[in-house]
């Protein structure tokens, strides 16, 4: 149905504020305890709007125009970002977000997709373990090499979406 909130869609560039002010808030609940305080300190507003702006392309949104409910980002074979306004956990939007950037992911031939999950983060590794992800292992990650962003430790989640994925 139109105005369906789990519709997913491409974003465009005058939600970019709007979707770095629901990273902004989703990164610093869900990892800011979790991972080194420089890298909390790197995480501004403006450093998220920063990416989501140069992500554009391969932003996908799900919600109404103008006020996205959230947000999933590729990156080659990895689903590099997923966040849900907080309001909006549980109805869905999540899951419709995940299933689209799966489809993305297989339609350009990738068969195997990965995603990096903070080590401790639990509500995130329980969701992506019931959309079918499995963890691979605890690796070490660099999250954005051009800021001077530390390593850390990740799990690491792979699902098969190639023709032998079962």
């Amino acid at each position: 149905m139109a105005g369906d909130p789990t519709d997913v869609r491409a974003a465009v560039a005058a939600e970019v504020e709007h979707l770095a002010r629901i990273w902004h808030e989703g990164w610093h609940e869900a990892h800011a305890h979790l991972l080194p305080p420089e890298l909390a300190r790197l995480r501004t507003l403006e450093s998220l709007r920063d990416r989501l702006q140069a992500a554009l392309p391969s932003v996908r949104v799900a919600g109404p125009p103008g006020a996205p409910l959230g947000f999933c980002v590729l990156k080659g074979s990895e689903l590099y970002q997923v966040y849900v306004a907080a309001q909006a956990r549980g109805t869905g939007v999540a899951a419709a977000l995940m299933a689209d950037a799966e489809a993305r992911l297989a339609g350009s031939g990738v068969d195997t997709a990965w995603l990096a999950c903070a080590v401790g983060n639990e509500r995130a590794a329980k969701f992506y373990e019931k959309c079918g992800w499995r963890r691979a292992g605890t690796v070490s990650y660099q999250p954005d090499a051009s800021n001077g962003s530390p390593p850390i430790d990740v799990w690491r989640y792979e699902k098969r979406l190639g023709p032998l994925a079962s």
